[in-house]
């Protein structure tokens, strides 16, 4: 790993001026907050940049909110901050719960949502949480704003649908109605996981029913996927019948991702994974639907 090359540092004050400076595109200029990731392809020659465009200073851009029913954090709210708000932990609980497990207590201290989601690393603790919050990430630019979905958002790794000139301002999750359950399960024996399962059940008025369901898989494959199949098999279903099918639910889950070989495993192995902790994920959140906390825990494994 070489040292760093030489570059400017500009301390954007508006996100219209971060915008100009980010137009001139990623060979003369890229934005950084925490910089956990760039620091990192640019020690390693990956990535050349002549200016950094440094966006904490952007007013508003740190904060997390409420807005219109929506719990809208700012991209350059670090993990640690997400982990310690009591309105993430009123409104979106999984999400502070999540935060407190993101890689290393470093990274959690000076990383941030934004950078996260715009890294668009497969192998990301935030992309999959929050598909199962239905969330949509905010950008703005010196000409306008736009919002889109989280899995529109996340093309490939490493690629979004930013465009150069736009700055990501936001991620806007929906909280879940009451009496929904859920749980997150992550699995791995690096820094970054090898799987993510997010899961989360809401109820259609009788107890222990689940009306809806949303069941997302990550870092198995190019970018965190929601399972549209599992998630209709899923409905309708009591919660106790739902422990049972865990397993055949979880082949399921098995059959629909598509996994890739790398450094974290063979897409062999990612799919069987996948069967094994989607079913996991699945025990928990339809304990938590009875009202009970399972103890579910496993070597290597994160269940929040």
């Amino acid at each position: 790993m070489s040292g760093l090359p030489p570059f400017a540092v500009h301390r954007a004050e508006s996100v219209e001026e971060a915008s100009r400076l980010a137009a001139l595109g990623p060979a003369d200029a890229l934005i950084y907050a925490g910089g956990t990731e760039l620091l990192l392809l640019m020690k390693a020659g990956l990535v050349r940049p002549r200016q950094l465009i440094d966006v904490k200073r952007v007013p508003g851009l740190a904060g997390i909110a409420e807005e219109g029913g929506d719990l809208v954090i700012g991209a350059a709210a670090t993990h640690k901050d997400v982990e310690r708000s009591p309105l993430v932990r009123a409104r979106c609980p999984l999400v502070a719960g999540v935060a407190r497990h993101v890689a290393n207590v470093r990274v959690r201290t000076v990383g941030t949502v934004g950078g996260n989601l715009a890294f668009a690393d497969p192998h990301s603790d935030l992309a999959t949480l929050f598909l199962a919050f239905d969330a949509r990430i905010r950008l703005a630019s010196a000409t306008g704003a736009r919002e889109l979905g989280l899995a529109d958002f996340m093309l490939d790794p490493y690629e979004t649908a930013r465009r150069d000139d736009e700055i990501l301002t936001a991620v806007g999750a929906r909280p879940w109605p009451p009496g929904a359950a859920g749980a997150y399960v992550k699995f791995g024996v690096h820094e970054r996981p090898t799987l993510t399962v997010a899961v989360a059940l809401f109820p259609d008025g009788a107890r222990g029913r689940v009306g809806a369901a949303r069941v997302a898989v990550g870092c198995v494959g190019p970018r965190p996927e929601r399972l549209a199949q599992v998630e209709a098999a899923l409905a309708g279903s009591e919660a106790g019948a739902l422990a049972r099918r865990a397993g055949e639910l979880g082949a399921l889950a098995a059959a629909l991702v598509e996994p890739v070989d790398d450094l974290h495993g063979s897409a062999a192995y990612k799919r069987d994974m996948t069967r094994v902790f989607v079913a996991r994920a699945l025990r928990v959140a339809a304990g938590r639907a009875e009202g009970r906390e399972p103890d579910e825990r496993y070597a290597h494994a994160v269940v929040v």
